[in-house]
C-alpha cells in the first residue's frame, strides 16, 4: 500500500501569488495600458510634428477650410498665445461708420489709412 500513497513535498507551503490572489494580474495590466497609451500618444505628436505646439517660443499658422460649408477656420500661435478665428462666405449688410480706406500695394500688402475726424 505503500506505493499508492502520495510524498509530501518540500515547497508546498509557499504557494503561488495567483493562486491566493486571482485579481493580482490586473494592476500589471493597468500599468502595462498606461505605458502603451503614453507611447501611442507620444508617436502621434511626432508623426503629426506638433512638437511646435509644445514649444513657448515657436510662431506658426494654421488655414482649415470646410469645402462643403465655405466655412474657414484660423488657428494663430504667436508664443504662448492661441487665436482661433472662424470666417464664413455669407457677406453682411447694415448701417456702420466708414473708418478709413484699404489700398492694396504692387507686392501684396494692404496698407489701411484711417480718415481724419476733423
Amino acid at each position: 500500500m505503500r506505493a499508492f500513497t502520495r510524498k509530501r513535498r518540500r515547497g508546498a507551503a509557499i504557494t503561488s501569488v495567483h493562486r491566493e490572489d486571482p485579481l493580482a494580474g490586473v494592476a500589471n495590466l493597468f500599468d502595462a495600458s498606461i505605458v502603451f497609451a503614453v507611447g501611442l500618444m507620444v508617436a502621434l505628436i511626432q508623426a503629426f510634428s506638433l512638437t511646435q505646439l509644445m514649444d513657448p517660443n515657436s510662431q506658426f499658422t494654421i488655414v482649415k477650410k470646410n469645402t462643403q460649408t465655405g466655412e474657414m477656420e484660423i488657428v494663430e500661435k504667436d508664443k504662448k498665445q492661441i487665436k482661433v478665428k472662424k470666417l464664413t462666405p455669407e457677406k453682411k449688410s447694415g448701417a456702420g461708420t466708414r473708418l478709413g480706406v484699404a489700398y492694396q500695394l504692387p507686392d501684396g500688402s494692404v496698407v489701411y489709412v484711417p480718415e481724419s475726424t476733423q
